[in-house]
């Protein structure tokens, strides 16, 4: 990504805005009362969902002098156009400069992902963030989080991310998962001068990064980190591989195992993407948090 290229996000209607109850009737009374209930209150506002902010956020980064487009949100529904109206009036009356879409009739609408050069695809529904992956782009399921999604949070974006499966590949995880602590450190140690290939959120990552390069560090607008579990002396191959790839992270935490929860709150993160649901349990007490489906850790085998 040069610096003239930007950050583009496609999101599901579900999780822009709280939709549950539009959702409990069509999974209680089908699709024709769901079309009925969502034609009669097209247009009633719609409530903010779990990923409202960090899409608030994102969009307010295009506001920056310069001003220019660093950040493109499109969103990506299973409604019909005719039962999707009112997620666009909702759209207009939130003021998002969102104008870019896609509605497919209940069809999953992964497959516009590519078209669109989106970097990654935020949904409430795991089969489409696992159709999306499978098909080699970034993807997280928006997991239901105990966040204030009305208080007045800090202006800086803050986007951390997992290590292992998310941000890089899974090579390292499966040594720990196949082998155990002991094998997995010796092998880190080993390779610490290898750099680890890339995971699917590598992109992002990198897009981010290209968007902080405009400011100084005091003035970024966005703050990044890796939260992994790994501890001293596997962390010695995560900063390499970082510096490998030219990226700035500003935070790196190794917890050794701790659980995350905490260390994001005091982070403050906007969101948070892992792939280990054990971890995206703990996060989503206390920030917004993606599962990203990817990896060993998500093996049916």
């Amino acid at each position: 990504m040069n610096d003239e290229q930007k950050l583009v996000i496609a999101i599901s209607s579900r999780a822009l805005f709280d939709l549950d109850e539009g959702h409990k009737v069509f999974e209680q009374e089908g699709i024709q009362a769901y079309c009925r209930y969502q034609i009669e209150r097209e247009n009633d506002l719609l409530e903010p969902g779990v990923a409202f902010p960090l899409v608030q956020k994102l969009l307010k980064l295009n506001d920056l002098s310069p001003v220019r487009e660093r950040v493109e949100v499109i969103l990506l529904s299973r409604n019909s156009a005719d039962t999707g109206l009112r997620i666009f009036n909702s759209i207009q009356q939130h003021n998002l400069p969102i104008t870019r879409a896609a509605f497919t009739n209940g069809s999953s609408p992964f497959k516009y992902v590519e078209p669109f050069g989106a970097d990654v695809f935020l949904s409430s529904d795991p089969r489409d963030v696992a159709s999306t992956l499978a098909a080699g782009f970034a993807a997280a399921t928006m997991l239901p989080s105990n966040f204030n999604k009305s208080a007045d949070h800090n202006a800086q974006l803050s986007i951390a991310f997992d290590g292992d499966a998310v941000v890089f590949s899974d090579e390292a995880e499966q040594i720990y998962k196949q082998k155990g602590l002991v094998e997995f450190s010796r092998h880190e140690v080993k390779s610490a001068k290898r750099p680890l290939p890339g995971g699917p959120f590598r992109n992002m990552l990198a897009a981010l990064h290209s968007i902080q390069s405009e400011f100084s560090v005091d003035e970024s607008p966005l703050r990044t980190a890796i939260i992994t579990a790994r501890s001293a002396p596997a962390h010695e191959r995560v900063i390499r591989t970082l510096r490998a790839w030219n990226i700035r992270i500003d935070e790196a935490v190794f917890l050794g195992g701790l659980p995350k929860g905490e260390f994001l709150r005091t982070f403050g993160a906007d969101i948070f993407f892992d792939d280990q649901e054990g971890h995206c349990d703990s996060a989503r007490q206390h920030v917004p948090t993606g599962h990203v489906p990817n990896g060993i850790a998500n093996s049916k085998s």
